[in-house]
């Protein structure tokens, strides 16, 4: 089992939701905390409240991370530091709700830098020194959405179908190296993710973040962790159908299922 204590856990997207879980369920094992999301004051306040519960580090960095280089920037900023990252959780990302031609160019673009081209930089940024110490976990956060083409979210379930391959081409080519390498699959979750993405669930009951960082933490402690989980039994089951049945099939429900919402 990873052993937490005393490591620095850089959580991107912390201000809220799976990552504001993240860095209290990282921070309850010993971990010391590199805060990472736009809004500081949110940040400020998530690490006076983990400081106060569990007495670990915590350092607060405001940046938008879809710009270009996020990755290596911040490398190089916590190099000048002295810091070195044993746990990166790659969980910053958003979506769109709406059909592919009403999404502004501008905002399909941001989805993407950030949910994949900032993913991919964070990890090539952070994961060699990992493997020279031979240690280190990366915890990438794709979507259930990953699993299917999903009509009415045609840009975010192919950002996340993009999260969940690479993540888990990483845990093939990091196997037995002392790195681990997760992607995580949440279905719905009781988050801000719907109200900023311009619509509603539609999903009926949701998981809550905290069950959706169990799930993960749960899959890491394993000794032969797997290259990727889906959180949650329902939801786990659900995506199976997308191997069972013609694309076709697949696309004309989900599209039934998103105009349903």
């Amino acid at each position: 089992m990873f052993n937490y204590g005393g490591k620095y856990a850089l959580v991107s997207g912390a201000s809220s939701g799976i990552g504001a879980e993240f860095a209290k369920a990282l921070a309850a094992r010993g971990a010391n905390l590199i805060l990472v999301a736009r809004r500081g004051d949110r940040l400020d306040a998530l690490a006076a409240e983990i400081q106060t519960a569990h007495n670990v580090a915590t350092m607060v960095i405001t940046a938008d991370l879809a710009n270009k280089d996020a990755g290596r920037n911040m490398l190089a900023d916590l190099d000048r530091r002295g810091i070195h990252v044993d746990v990166l959780i790659n969980n910053a990302g958003w979506g769109y709700i709406g059909k592919f031609v009403e999404e502004s160019a501008d905002g399909m673009a941001s989805e993407i830098a950030l949910n994949v081209t900032s993913l991919v930089d964070f990890t090539r940024a952070f994961l060699p020194a990992m493997l020279e110490r031979k240690s280190g976990v990366i915890v990438n956060v794709a979507s259930t959405a990953a699993y299917q083409p999903l009509p009415g979210m045609a840009v975010y379930a192919a950002t996340k179908a993009f999260v969940l391959s690479f993540t888990e081409a990483i845990w093939g080519e990091t196997v037995g190296t002392g790195v681990k390498v997760l992607a995580l699959s949440p279905g719905g979750t009781s988050t801000e993710f719907f109200e900023i993405a311009g619509g509603n669930s539609g999903l009926g009951q949701m998981q809550t973040a905290q069950q959706v960082v169990k799930t993960a933490m749960v899959a890491l402690d394993l000794k032969n962790s797997p290259p990727s989980v889906i959180s949650g039994r329902v939801n786990h089951l659900t995506s199976l159908f997308s191997r069972l049945l013609s694309r076709k099939a697949v696309v004309k429900i989900t599209k039934q299922a998103m105009v349903a919402r």
